[in-house]
């Protein structure tokens, strides 16, 4: 979720990186916080995110503290997945330094299923789980294919369009939601022309759209076909859904439009905070950040309407591995924090979108967010887009092949001027060492 891993190319020097990382890991795992119970039997149960899960922000951290006095929880966040994820893997590999409970980003987790499946407990035997809680989908991208399940599903991210509505009034654009989604109904290309309408009357040093990786992910969201397909063959140089997220993304990286800012990136952020850009692509995760990066000043400001098309971005799991010391007590709390009533409160809070259907219909936003995003009706727009986004395959790479186009490929073409050829030219370099070609 919320970005994604890049290998780099010198895998020489990532091995020499990793194997440091190992040792230091080692080093330090007698001084882990959450390696032992203290003398008075209370126990730390560390808690590695990336991003903005929602799940401390909902105050779920602090319920079940109460509920279970010695119990501390300490959540452990690395801001961007392609840092996060390559930190998970040397603590699997090496066994030491392990968060107790641990996420897994979608685009990761068909990796963690096929390559690290015996390094996690089996949380679909855990006390108080049933399968049926969970959308089916979710259920089976977190299994191995001897029915160990790996992961219990936080969250999804059916995909909509967020924009500053102030920003919108300046430019000229009109600013209700359902006018918006109607005019781009079905056609990104009316995305981008609305970009250029916006260009032409733009509020001083704001650009439409925060960057063409934003728009990339968008379409992408709502490919049928993918990078994978179901045999686990790469496709992505035919896939019809890379393509048009490409062409779409390049679009914007050659006009005036984009902001040109790297996602996650503590530019992006700033973006955010001065409203340098009036749209950005919404899966329901990014609600939470919007809230959170943007601050006070842009309550009511903001609003969100349905994209072009349903699509699917992002969502994670939480894990257990079996390397930590309190694995009965982790795999508790895991259970406790994926149940439906705990994915409502964090939806509450932040509008992030539950893996958990029997919530679906009680959910209701905090007043706070329905007020930051203009009382913009965002249980109903999100459970549309999940019920009509097609079903996507992973591959064992999909993160790295995403992010080599996204962070190689549509940079190039809209930090560095070169053309999209040149572009996807570098992206499927990358593509390739990636997948060890």
């Amino acid at each position: 979720m919320r970005s994604n891993f890049r290998r780099s190319r010198r895998l020489v020097t990532y091995a020499a990186v990793t194997a440091l990382a190992t040792s230091l890991l080692a080093a330090c795992s007698s001084d882990d916080e959450g390696g032992s119970a203290g003398s008075d039997g209370k126990i730390t149960l560390n808690v590695g995110t990336f991003g903005v899960l929602g799940l401390k922000q909902a105050g779920l951290y602090d319920e079940y503290e109460k509920s279970h006095p010695n119990i501390t929880i300490k959540e452990n966040v690395i801001e961007r997945n392609d840092a996060y994820y390559p930190k998970l893997l040397t603590q699997l590999q090496s066994g030491a330094g392990v968060n107790d409970v641990a996420a897994i980003e979608v685009s990761n987790i068909t990796e963690v299923v096929k390559t690290q499946g015996a390094k996690f407990e089996d949380l679909g035997k855990a006390e108080g789980v049933e399968k049926s809680t969970y959308l089916d989908w979710k259920w089976k991208q977190a299994t191995t294919e001897d029915g160990k399940t790996i992961g219990l599903g936080v969250d999804i991210g059916p995909t909509a369009l967020c924009y500053r509505k102030d920003l919108f009034e300046k430019a000229g654009l009109p600013t209700d939601r359902e006018e918006l989604a109607k005019e781009w109904a079905g056609d990104w290309d009316k995305y981008v022309a609305l970009g250029e309408k916006y260009m032409k009357k733009a509020p001083k040093d704001t650009k439409f759209v925060d960057s063409a990786s934003s728009v990339y992910n968008a379409v992408f969201a709502g490919a049928k076909e993918r990078y994978y397909d179901k045999s686990g063959k790469e496709i992505y140089e035919d896939s019809q859904g890379r393509k048009d997220a490409w062409d779409a993304a390049m679009k914007v990286a050659q006009g005036d439009m984009s902001a040109k800012l790297k996602q996650f990136d503590p530019t992006w952020d700033q973006g955010f905070a001065n409203a340098k850009f009036a749209t950005v692509a919404c899966p329901a995760w990014m609600a939470g950040y919007i809230q959170e990066k943007t601050g006070p000043e842009g309550k009511g400001q903001w609003d969100m309407a349905k994209a072009p098309t349903d699509g699917n971005w992002g969502g994670s799991f939480l894990g257990v591995p079996s390397a930590g010391k309190h694995k009965k007590e982790a795999t508790e709390l895991a259970v406790w924090l994926t149940q439906p009533e705990q994915l409502a409160k964090v939806f509450a809070k932040q509008a992030s979108f539950p893996s958990t259907p029997s919530a679906y219909d009680s959910l209701k936003p905090s007043a706070a967010t329905k007020a930051y995003f203009s009382d913009a009706p965002i249980t109903e727009i999100f459970a549309g887009i999940a019920k009509n986004t097609p079903s996507a395959v992973y591959g064992i790479k999909d993160a790295q092949i995403g992010q080599s186009i996204t962070d190689i490929g549509v940079l190039q073409v809209e930090q560095q001027g070169k053309s999209p050829e040149e572009g996807w030219e570098a992206a499927q370099k990358e593509i390739k060492d990636v997948l060890g070609q």
